[in-house]
């Protein structure tokens, strides 16, 4: 008989910005298929989902991969419900309009390793700075990377895990790193995101390091912050063929900025000020290969005869990307050729 342990990880209520939790459910002689995860319950109240007095929430599992950390073990990626079945008003992801999976995502992940010791990011010196931002942007070396024994074991953990994750790289501040995960299925993409998130989370633990996914974390300084940039497609743009129809699918954005920007991370002011390769969070812009605009058009889709996709910068590093999806699906599925 195999007992396999199952990790249940779900959204708990934390305002602005959720954050992950989890438990582990064992399981006999499991067949490490979906559909045969069980749905389970968690105590809300202690999670700001729920009252003391009724504080039953529900997990059904969406997604399940191998968790290449525990022998035996899985990752179990849940929504939560509340007690008489219905979405939570926590659970992003049931918002999400794609069920015939024509939208794809790729999400950019940016975020900062901090040392739990001084409370900076690693490679900042104990009440100082470091050198000027120029030299960590995909940067190899003791004295301009730090912590790649940590994301070298994330993107292995990923790999095993079977997420599609695509790259990695040293990012533009001392301590700040990137990876990317694609996947064509909006809800695909937001659970991959997630785990891969809760997989870094618990790797970190044991290295003294914590992930700070805050858009600004050293506020109003000239170091970078952190986003989560969705690049996105679906028939139309795959295949369109004509540069009107990106300049329709981008103007379609124009007149919801506010609509975007609520689901796109909290406190997003300090991060998109029109410095540092973002656009100002109060205006919008579009152009080839800008990535000083609030949507980039990649160079490879004009010469690819205006077929791909494109990259909406806006969204932070902490920003759900199940709602991300959601709001960029409503505001480009209503668009026709």
């Amino acid at each position: 008989m195999t007992k396999s342990k199952l990790e249940y990880i779900w959204l708990d209520g934390n305002k602005p910005t959720q954050s992950l939790r989890s438990k582990t459910k064992i399981e006999e002689n499991f067949s490490g298929k979906l559909e045969d995860c069980k749905n389970w319950s968690f105590d809300g109240s202690s999670t700001s989902q729920a009252k003391g007095g009724s504080s039953d929430c529900i997990l059904v599992p969406v997604y399940i991969c191998v968790d290449p950390q525990r022998k035996n073990g899985y990752l179990v990626m849940c929504e939560v419900l509340n007690a008489d079945g219905t979405a939570h008003e926590t659970n992003g992801r049931a918002d999400i309009e794609d069920d015939d999976n024509d939208f794809w995502f790729g999400f950019e992940q940016e975020y900062f390793l901090y040392d739990m010791a001084t409370n900076m990011p690693l490679g900042f010196p104990v009440g100082g700075y470091p050198r000027p931002q120029g030299p960590y942007y995909c940067s190899v070396g003791a004295q301009n990377a730090y912590g790649r024994e940590i994301i070298e074991e994330h993107l292995d953990a990923c790999i095993d895990a079977g997420l599609n994750i695509e790259g990695i790289n040293a990012e533009v501040a001392a301590g700040q790193w990137e990876y990317q995960i694609f996947a064509k299925g909006a809800k695909r993409a937001g659970d991959e995101i997630w785990v891969a998130r809760y997989l870094l989370e618990r790797i970190t633990e044991k290295y003294g390091v914590y992930v700070n996914y805050h858009c600004k974390p050293l506020g109003d300084t000239d170091w970078n912050g952190s986003g989560m940039h969705a690049n996105f497609s679906n028939t139309l743009l795959r295949t369109g063929g004509k540069k009107e129809i990106f300049d329709k699918v981008c103007e379609a954005f124009r007149p919801l900025i506010k609509e975007h920007i609520d689901v796109y991370g909290a406190d997003n002011h300090l991060r998109l000020t029109g410095k540092h390769e973002t656009a100002s969070i109060d205006d919008f812009s579009y152009g080839v290969s800008d990535r000083g605009a609030s949507i980039r058009i990649p160079m490879l889709v004009p010469k690819n005869g205006w077929k791909g996709y494109m990259e909406d910068r806006r969204p932070n590093s902490a920003a759900d990307p199940y709602k991300v999806a959601a709001r960029i699906i409503k505001t480009v599925k209503p668009i026709t050729a």
